[in-house]
């Protein structure tokens, strides 16, 4: 679950707050029902602090399916090409943008990732 891929599809602005969260409630009743079917399901939002994974875990456990978390620690060198690469917003995602989203993301400790399910 995607929303930068929806929203593309859609057209309308990857910047929309509005939209953007509306698509995210709209695939996250989808991903429950999938997840209650006994479907996989990937979540690929924004998913920066502690407290929003700890939902996604919890209300997947409570549906009878298991919970991975997957955190790729990639360094700002490598996010600032690949946002150049993507070139998918408009406007364009600048330097400064993205380092202060880097210092806002809340890393997963040892702890955090010992509640999840092994990969």
């Amino acid at each position: 679950m995607c929303p930068d891929e929806w929203m593309q599809k859609l057209g309308v602005n990857l910047w929309d707050g509005t939209i953007r969260a509306g698509v995210e409630a709209i695939q996250w009743e989808l991903s429950q029902d999938l997840l209650a079917r006994g479907a996989t399901v990937i979540i690929e939002w924004g998913t920066w602090a502690r407290a929003e994974r700890e939902v996604l875990r919890e209300r997947a456990r409570e549906l009878g399916a298991r919970a991975e978390l997957w955190y790729l620690a990639v360094d700002i060198e490598e996010l600032w090409r690949r946002v150049g690469s993507r070139q998918m917003e408009d406007p364009p995602i600048g330097r400064q943008d993205l380092e202060a989203w880097f210092s806002q993301i809340q890393v997963p400790t040892d702890e955090e990732v010992a509640l999840f399910d092994p990969h």
